[in-house]
Parts: structure tokens; C-alpha cells; sequence
């Protein structure tokens, strides 16, 4: 099944497929909040170096498969397989997009 995603998340994705931290950062908007594990990264230096760490501590692959619109956020369903306990396992990705940007992210179980 092929999504047609919004510009910035498609982005998003493409760039987690290469692990390019800074390209990933650059599609958030300045200001951004990401939310994932627990922790929150705000800006595009924590955004990049949260990113980096991520792909230095884990080799992972993201196949977005279901998406859907919901109190105005855009939320990705996609299967991560990897080397990482619990592996693989299914993630919303809950974006929240301004302009042609992300301008938060919300990774949830």
C-alpha cells in the first residue's frame, strides 16, 4: 500500500531512510517540539542532536502503513524493525505541520 503523505512528513521519512540528522531537523519549523520516549526536544539543535543519537545507537528501518487526520494533526502509523528491544513494533507518528514545516512531533506506542 503506497500513502500519499503531506510534503514536509514526506520528507521526514525520506530522510530517516538515510539517517541524515541534519536533513531530518530541517523539516521541522524553528521552533518545533518533538516528543518521544518520554522526553521532549525543542529546536533545531536538540530536534538534530536527538535525531543523531538515535541513529548512532540503533539500525532501524520506518515503512509508513496507515494514515489519518485527527483534531488537526496528521498521524502516521508506521512498523520500525531493528535492532532495538521489542523489535519490531508499530508507531504513531502524530505531526502537527505549519506551513511547510513540522512543528511538533509526538512518537506514541
Amino acid at each position: 500500500m503506497s500513502l500519499t503523505l503531506p510534503d514536509p512528513i514526506a520528507r521526514y521519512f525520506a530522510a530517516d531512510k538515510h539517517s541524515d540528522a541534519a536533513s531530518l531537523a530541517a523539516c521541522f519549523t524553528p521552533d518545533a517540539t518533538v516528543i518521544d520516549e518520554g522526553n521532549t526536544y525543542v529546536g533545531h539543535e536538540a530536534i538534530r542532536q536527538w535525531l543523531a543519537n538515535a541513529s548512532t545507537q540503533y539500525t532501524y528501518t520506518v515503512e509508513p502503513f496507515a494514515l489519518a487526520q485527527h483534531d488537526g494533526r496528521t498521524i502516521v502509523t508506521s512498523r520500525l524493525n531493528g535492532n532495538f528491544p521489542g523489535s519490531p513494533v508499530d508507531l504513531r507518528y502524530i505531526f502537527a505541520l505549519e506551513s511547510d514545516g513540522i512543528a511538533a512531533l509526538e512518537i506514541v506506542p
